[in-house]
């Protein structure tokens, strides 16, 4: 019997499931508790919703200026932003320099060809000017090669 009642008192503190009934009647006992808290926040809340009402516009054009001003930094300083567009334009416009000047190259180098291919004269004046050749009577001035600059006795120069 002892046993009984040590499984009783702690089965008796479970709360039961209660039926439908039993809750819309604790609904209705409770429901002057619910609208006395509901009327306290109310009371509460109204200050601060008043405020906010009254303040709308301004709170709207804050917002408007913070999104704007998001805007603004995004389109400037973005992954494709001004700055970025700016850096890639001149790069493109150091490059585009950059092909051109290899382009005249290029046309210089096939104007050389061509004229090797088919004139006398260049080429003469080629093998003049890389070989050293030159026409009976004539010199060829060679510079000098430049002098190595001495080595220094101590080797500080080195460090």
């Amino acid at each position: 019997m002892d046993f009984r009642v040590k499984i009783v008192k702690p089965l008796s503190k479970i709360a039961r499931l209660p039926r439908p009934k039993d809750g819309l009647r604790a609904m209705v006992e409770r429901a002057p508790q619910a609208e006395a808290l509901a009327g306290l926040w109310i009371e509460r809340v109204r200050p601060f919703a008043m405020g906010v009402y009254l303040l709308r516009r301004r709170i709207a054009t804050i917002a408007v200026m913070l999104l704007a001003a998001m805007l603004f930094v995004h389109v400037m300083f973005g992954a494709n932003g001004m700055v970025v567009y700016k850096q890639k334009r001149a790069e493109y416009q150091e490059l585009r320099k950059q092909v051109d000047q290899v382009q005249q190259e290029n046309d210089r180098y096939t104007q050389q060809i061509q004229a090797l291919k088919s004139d006398a004269k260049s080429v003469e004046k080629e093998a003049r000017e890389q070989l050293g050749y030159a026409k009976p009577g004539e010199y060829v001035y060679v510079p000098p090669a430049p002098a190595r600059p001495a080595v220094p006795a101590n080797h500080t120069a080195k460090k």
